[in-house]
């Protein structure tokens, strides 16, 4: 049978962080009540004439430097025409042979040598209106029974951002929506909340013979909501055309929803090609000619983005990338660690509180960083009584629980006061190794019959009947010695 490869392209939009929309002064703002941010631009009334919105071509261009694109002299605005009742005008502004940014290359770290993404381009366009199936599940149109349309989003400033075929995986292109996502945020351009739809992606999937150039036909799944869904429904897909080809069929060409309740993919639609839209000039928007200035202004503006971030927590700090690019993903937490690791002296070991304790803790009370009453401090002072033997590490985890549960509190005085100092007293200890030992004379039996691996059951029950305190280097020399 022939072995396939998957050919993967993205397509990004990213709903841009500015107060009104893209052409016209109405409030670009989430969550208002429907068809209140609306006007007679954003919805085609006769006559009335849009005016390019200059903050989010700046936002725009800001993410296209980030990207490492390439900035034309000049760009345009086109007219993209199609019937949907998402579009009041019956087209949307966009642009298409003359866009914003060019061409750019974007790398994905990893462990496995990582990956180089083209970008093929990202351009500015206005979004379309929010169309609600009713009955549908989530609001999709597969089941619904009915549409209705809220024009508060109709016009909001929007990014494509289109890649090259170079994605190979569903994994991959989790791994490079993700870090593409972080660097976007990290521009301050857009919070791309997938929750909220200001960031939203569709993966144009075909295949072809391992080893051969030229490209199958492809298909389209269309708004795909979340990192994982995405994942997912790439492999469904992949896994579906390799199974048509296999038993001599055919792909079509068309544009899918992928329902990751059941796994399935469904037929939408067959796919629109560039000719449907008719694209021609807008001839009510003159074209945008960013000046040196400004470009070198945005690019001596922008901060340090995750991938060069990664790099440097991997190489300053010692960490193995996976560990890295979770860590520098988030800014807030990024800060956070790099104050740990100073005040610890030990990155490795603030990286291990970073990406355990105190990660589940920020998830559980959807926090930031910042915003934790586990300050860095705090946590350092913590750490340092582990270091030195004070607690262990089941009662470091009940300290780092009453740190949270009280902000006003250090570490020694919760250990103090509940008493979880570890015991290393040698009498003390041997009294309850002596008694482990007798409570479990067949353990002992087979373990000097040469089962050696029961030196964890017995040190686990020393530490069960100690409450948790025994030094557990201090109950193995104990064991050791009674066991010989």
């Amino acid at each position: 049978m022939t072995t396939y490869e998957a050919v993967i392209g993205l397509e990004i939009h990213v709903q841009l962080r500015t107060r009104t929309k893209m052409f016209c002064r109405c409030p670009n703002r989430f969550g208002d009540a429907p068809n209140a941010n609306v006007c007679s631009v954003c919805l085609a009334h006769p006559g009335m004439l849009p005016v390019a919105n200059g903050e989010a071509v700046r936002q725009a261009l800001r993410v296209g430097l980030a990207l490492g694109c390439r900035i034309p002299e000049r760009s345009k605005f086109d007219r993209k025409n199609y019937f949907y009742p998402d579009s009041p005008k019956a087209y949307q502004i966009s642009q298409y042979d003359q866009p914003l940014c060019a061409e750019g290359a974007f790398q994905v770290p990893g462990e496995d040598g990582g990956f180089v993404v083209g970008i093929t381009r990202a351009h500015l366009e206005e979004d379309a209106a929010k169309t609600i199936h009713v009955g549908g599940e989530a609001g999709r149109i597969a089941g619904s029974g009915s549409s209705i349309v809220d024009f508060n989003r109709a016009g909001t400033p929007l990014l494509e951002i289109v890649t090259e075929p170079d994605l190979r995986s569903g994994e991959h292109a989790r791994r490079f929506l993700t870090l593409l996502r972080a660097t976007i945020v990290a521009t301050g351009a857009s919070d791309c909340d997938m929750e909220k739809g200001t960031l939203r992606c569709d993966a144009n999937v075909s295949i072809r013979p391992v080893g051969s150039t030229g490209f199958g036909t492809k298909c389209e799944l269309k708004n795909m909501n979340s990192f994982r869904f995405l994942e997912r429904g790439i492999a469904a897909e992949i896994a579906r055309q390799t199974a048509l080809l296999e038993v001599g069929g055919r792909v079509t060409q068309a544009t899918l929803h992928y329902d990751p309740s059941s796994e399935s993919l469904t037929v939408l639609r067959t796919k629109e090609e560039a000719d449907d839209y008719r694209y021609f000039p807008e001839p009510d928007l003159l074209p945008v000619a960013p000046s040196p200035t400004l470009l070198e202004e945005l690019r001596a503006g922008l901060p340090e983005l995750p991938v060069a971030r990664i790099a440097r927590l991997r190489d300053t700090y010692g960490l193995p990338d996976a560990t890295a690019a979770t860590i520098a993903l988030t800014p807030s937490l990024a800060d956070y660690y790099e104050e740990l690791a100073a005040l610890t002296g030990d990155p490795r070991l603030a990286a291990n509180w970073t990406m355990g304790e105190l990660s589940a803790h920020l998830n559980a009370a959807s926090l930031e960083a910042a915003a934790s009453p586990v300050t860095p401090p705090r946590l350092a002072a913590l750490i340092a009584l582990t270091v030195a033997g004070t607690v262990g590490s089941n009662a470091a985890k009940t300290v780092f629980g009453e740190l949270v549960a009280d902000p006003a509190v250090d570490a020694a005085t919760i250990v103090e006061r509940l008493g979880l100092a570890q015991v290393d007293d040698a009498d003390e200890l041997g009294a309850i190794v002596d008694a482990v030992l007798a409570a479990n004379a067949a353990e002992v039996a087979a373990f000097r019959a040469g089962k050696v691996q029961l030196i964890g059951f017995f040190t686990g029950q020393v530490m069960r009947q100690s409450g948790g305190r025994a030094d557990p280097k201090v109950v193995q020399a104990l064991l050791n010695d009674r066991l010989r």
